[in-house]
């Protein structure tokens, strides 16, 4: 009889300690089912992922209150047979790609990680083409060829390059710093600007109108410097980025390329 009531004891503790366990494995029980804790975890797994949010309490009680409020607004679609149209089964099928294709390449990038080897490569590369002077250099754009000549004629005779600049300069951008364009590389103008602005003696400006595709230009030359480049930890995330899209793409070109199909892309 003792052992009969151990058992007995026994089946009413597990009874007693059945809602409990349920409890801990789910946050709520919505019309006899179940909101699993395992929905809710990746749920708000992928809200603090992609809104950059800290996990709180606050956060926490939100994303539960959603959970539970989709959980009975599910129930009630399912009760009225909306699973079963042809505009859910439709959307569904494309729903069921995008994550497969979310899937497919997170897979591939953690498979793929770019590594320190082939960021010091990238960087070495870009160091090389990186290298030589940066110019800084004012101007004066104007429309026509004789305005160019007659400010030409007012800063031979004295006048400040940078007052003729911020009262004639038809460039928005450097007008109001009196032509200033900052340090740059010469590849940043376009062709005819750079091969005169290089030719210029620090402190001296064209004598000869540039004609571009803007208009023409008046060059002061201020100063020149060896080209810096920043240190390789400074463009690490902005390089590491850069090589992952590239193998991503390469990735995406090689499944298309060797898939067999009658179709015919439209960029091709």
């Amino acid at each position: 009889m003792k052992k009969l009531s151990f058992a007995v004891s026994a089946v009413a503790l597990a009874a007693a300690l059945l809602p409990a366990l349920a409890s801990a494995q789910n946050i709520a029980i919505v019309n006899g089912k179940a909101v699993p804790k395992s929905r809710f975890e990746s749920f708000m797994t992928q809200v603090t992922k992609q809104g950059n949010q800290p996990r709180t309490p606050e956060l926490e009680q939100q994303v539960k209150d959603e959970l539970v409020l989709r959980e009975i607004f599910v129930q009630e679609a399912e009760a009225r047979g909306l699973q079963r149209s042809e505009e859910y089964r439709s959307q569904m099928d494309v729903a069921r790609q995008s994550l497969l294709i979310r899937e497919l390449f997170n897979d591939y990038q953690k498979k793929n990680a770019v590594s320190d080897a082939e960021l010091k490569a990238e960087y070495d590369k870009l160091k090389g083409t990186g290298g030589g002077t940066e110019y800084r250099a004012r101007h004066i754009l104007v429309e026509k060829e004789d305005e160019a000549k007659a400010l030409i004629a007012q800063l031979k005779a004295g006048a400040k390059f940078e007052d003729l600049a911020k009262a004639n300069s038809k460039d928005p951008g450097s007008a109001p710093n009196g032509g200033d364009l900052d340090w740059a590389a010469p590849g940043n103008f376009v062709p005819e600007f750079s091969q005169a602005m290089v030719k210029l003696e620090k402190g001296k400006f064209t004598e000869t109108a540039v004609k571009s595709q803007f208009g023409y230009h008046i060059i002061m030359l201020e100063d020149s410097r060896a080209a810096t480049f920043p240190s390789l930890e400074e463009v690490k995330p902005q390089l590491s980025q850069r090589l992952q899209q590239a193998k991503m793409t390469r990735f995406r070109e090689e499944l298309k390329a060797k898939a067999k199909t009658d179709y015919k892309f439209g960029a091709q």
